[in-house]
């Protein structure tokens, strides 16, 4: 029998979560105003209407950033491991919701049901980390070269942090950002795509639930939903000192332009156009699943999604036939149905670009391998069939990133570096891999003549980052690095400081006074 949303539990997650008919999508904590347009929040998966948000104004969005530059002033002096424990409940609150939340991402964004949990696992694991964090905003501590002096380095906090967010990651990516600057003790403002409005909200709920329950000033977590004019306002607005920006790469040029020229700080997390490399040792056990689910998964709509496979010549019939076996056997339905692999895209703007883009394929010169198309008779008009293009890697196509579940298989010969210099010759520079059993390429492939990617996998495919590790990429993927590692220092302003504990006043480089 064919289910409806309901039946997966979408009105009880929606209730759950506090999400009415009609949302407000301004809020600097439990007050909720907005002023602007109505925003229509579709899901698709069947089509049909969630419920409805009235977007902020730039007034709005001015008043949210005027109670955030108060709240800072009270959250920078709360101790880091205090803050760290509001961040632990963060994450408590979370792990009540994440059924709820989990299938709130699903619906509205239209990934699988097991990637919407994924996504709010991820949240969870970024409060832990931020946690243990809170006990290691480490400096350092330096020699003097004049006698009675001490150095060391300390870590402040910068202020009032931006963050816009794409769809595609609608709760994870501001959490990765959110967490690390609540433990350094800074301040939000979230500008989500208002492609994704509702499980932003449902954030901001969960989040001030727990603030409340602690007595933390209203505007540590502010949320402006809004067009691209909100966007503009926070890359300019010199209140603002780091503005981190997910999304395509002209959107990140526009953010990185308008910050650099008021002197700020952007923090960008860009396109990819990720290859794995399939080396004649590599395992086809493990190339499969993971060629598979890195091109397929959240219906290519993941910034480190497979688009190019790079094969050698040797094992290239045999990993194309495997593909198209695979392929073969994908389910793709509703992403509420945890039997389905595949989900439908975003809107009909993104499943225009993947037809688009296939047409530009066969005029290029593609040969089709698993054809491409829009499914019939499914919940929506969203749905695409997962394709694959036998293509040259010099093709304008392939060259650029379509966010639709479109992979490219591209031969090569010869040794490791011809794959690996394929692999660079992209304008993008965010995740790659390599399947080999062979030492000397694995190393190879991680050397400074390797991959000149942000993130570079042995045996793993291009999807799938822990939170421990620093997330980015380079070249047109803009530099920024997000979540583990030492990505807080982002967010935290850097001071040195010099102790003179002697009875003298030595000068820089010899010079004396003779008073």
């Amino acid at each position: 029998m064919k289910q409806t949303t309901s039946s997966y539990g979408i009105q009880e997650a929606l209730l759950a979560l506090g999400i009415k008919p009609i949302n407000q999508g301004a809020s600097t904590g439990s007050n909720w105003f907005a002023n602007g347009q109505v925003i229509e929040s579709y899901s698709p998966a069947d089509g049909k209407l969630i419920a409805t948000v009235k977007a902020a104004t730039v007034q709005d969005y001015d008043a949210a950033v005027a109670k955030a530059q108060e709240a800072f002033k009270v959250w920078r002096n709360m101790p880091a491991p205090k803050r760290g424990e509001i961040i632990r409940q963060f994450g408590e609150a979370l792990r009540k919701h994440k059924e709820s939340l989990g299938k709130l991402v699903s619906y509205e964004m239209g990934k699988s049901l097991q990637e919407g949990y994924g996504e709010v696992q991820e949240m969870i694991d970024i409060c832990d980390f931020a946690l243990g964090q809170s006990r290691q905003l480490y400096g350092l501590t330096m020699h003097s070269e004049r006698p009675g002096h001490r150095m060391y380095e300390q870590y402040h906090p910068i202020g009032v942090v931006g963050i816009i967010s794409a769809f595609n990651f609608p709760v994870a990516v501001w959490s990765w950002n959110t967490a690390l600057a609540w433990v350094c003790g800074d301040v939000c403002v979230w500008k989500p795509s208002e492609k994704t409005p509702l499980t932003a909200i449902a954030c901001q709920n969960i989040i001030q639930e727990v603030f409340k329950n602690n007595d933390i000033p209203e505007g540590v977590s502010c949320l402006v939903i809004g067009d691209a004019e909100i966007g503009k306002a926070l890359a300019n607005d010199k209140r603002v000192p780091l503005v981190s920006a997910t999304g395509s790469t002209r959107m990140g040029i526009s953010v990185a332009e308008a910050v650099a020229k008021r002197l700020g700080k952007s923090l960008l997390e860009l396109g990819g156009n990720n290859a794995i490399i399939i080396t004649p040792s590599a395992d086809l056990k493990m190339v499969v699943p993971g060629a598979v689910f890195g091109a397929v998964g959240t219906c290519g709509q993941r910034c480190t999604s497979t688009r190019r496979l790079i094969v050698h010549e040797a094992i290239y019939d045999k990993v194309k036939d495997a593909l198209v076996s695979a392929y073969s056997q994908l389910r793709i339905g509703n992403p509420l149905d945890s039997n389905n692999h595949v989900g439908p895209l975003m809107d009909k703007d993104a499943v225009a670009t993947y037809l688009n883009a296939l047409k530009v394929a066969e005029t290029e010169g593609c040969k089709v391998v698993v054809a491409g198309g829009v499914l019939d008779n499914m919940e929506s008009d969203c749905y695409v069939k997962p394709a694959i293009f036998e293509a040259k890697n010099e093709y304008n196509i392939v060259q650029t990133e379509t966010f639709a579940p479109i992979l490219y298989l591209i031969k090569y010969s010869g040794d490791v570096q011809n794959a690996i210099d394929l692999q660079n010759n992209v304008p993008q520079g965010l995740s790659s891999a390599i399947m080999t059993n062979n030492l000397r390429e694995a190393e190879a492939f991680l050397a400074a003549t390797g991959s000149d990617c942000g993130i570079a996998n042995v045996n793993i495919g291009t999807s799938g980052a822990e939170i421990g590790g620093a997330f980015g990429g380079e070249k047109e993927t803009g530099g920024g690095r997000e979540s583990g590692s030492d990505a807080w220092k982002v967010y935290m302003r850097r001071q040195t400081n010099t102790i003179n504990y002697s009875d003298s006043l030595p000068l820089a480089q010899g010079i004396k006074f003779d008073f």
